[in-house]
């Protein structure tokens, strides 16, 4: 199914991870429109997959289990992901080797590379070798394995043995949540396995999340704070994260524009 998510409807989702649940009426409120047109949205919304209701108002899903899809999540907060990834372009340097890994949000990040000179590229991400093959300064190399074709994510132990091959500069991540104990997570274990190899051959790991990442759950555990070098994101993160990042020793870039 095809996201059309509107302004209004992406304000909405916002309201809702500030929340955690809303009525229609509070959002209604909040918003500055009519409970029909509230409605309304919810119930495109609810089609979509993006919100759950429930007797007497919405929240978003909170699945530990399974991520919402792949075409849903490029239009959630799309314009900090393209602030995060602006941040990012600007510390990676030329001529130096990266990992990129899957994620609306690394291949945001793909996008911010297109001049960058002089890159080597290790990808398990086949959207993300398709954004850098326009860059004729880049060489992009991409992991064997099994394909899924939700997202075009490459998994398995054939990317995992891939990667061992490699020590690279910079693994740059994405992560599906980080919990309000360090740890990092995401949802298929397959794919963990592949970001865990990733974070270990790599000089320094920088970890691209948005901020509604923060005390999201997911259910399998990839790595913890204190294996981050770098964590870029679009708001200062809610307590008790920043604690937890300067105790980790973790440098915090906040894209603000």
């Amino acid at each position: 199914m095809s996201v059309n998510t509107n302004p209004r409807q992406i304000l909405l989702l916002e309201e809702l991870r500030n929340r955690k649940s809303a009525t229609v009426e509070q959002l209604a409120e909040t918003l500055g429109v009519t409970l029909q047109t509230v409605r309304r949205d919810v119930q495109r919304l609810a089609e979509q997959g993006l919100l759950s209701r429930f007797h007497g108002g919405v929240r978003l899903p909170s699945s530990t289990v399974e991520n919402i899809a792949h075409n849903q999540r490029e239009s959630l907060n799309s314009a900090g992901k393209a602030r995060i990834a602006h941040a990012v372009a600007q510390a990676v340097p030329n001529h130096c080797s990266l990992i990129l890994n899957i994620g609306t949000t690394t291949e945001a990040i793909a996008k911010a590379l297109l001049r960058h000179q002089g890159l080597r590229v290790i990808t398990n991400n086949l959207n993300v070798a398709a954004i850098l093959c326009g860059n004729p300064d880049c060489e992009v190399i991409v992991a064997g394995g099994v394909v899924r074709t939700r997202d075009r994510g490459i998994v398995g132990e054939a990317a995992v043995d891939f990667i061992r091959q490699f020590r690279v500069d910079i693994a740059i991540i994405g992560i599906s949540g980080i919990e309000d104990d360090g740890t990092l997570r995401d949802f298929d274990y397959r794919e963990v396995k592949v970001a865990q190899t990733i974070v270990e051959h790599a000089r320094e790991v920088w970890l691209a999340a948005d901020h509604s990442k923060f005390n999201r759950p997911a259910m399998v555990q990839l790595a913890s704070l204190d294996q981050i070098d770098r964590l870029f994101t679009d708001e200062t993160p809610p307590e008790p994260f920043p604690t937890l990042l300067a105790n980790a020793d973790v440098q915090l870039v906040v894209a603000t524009d």
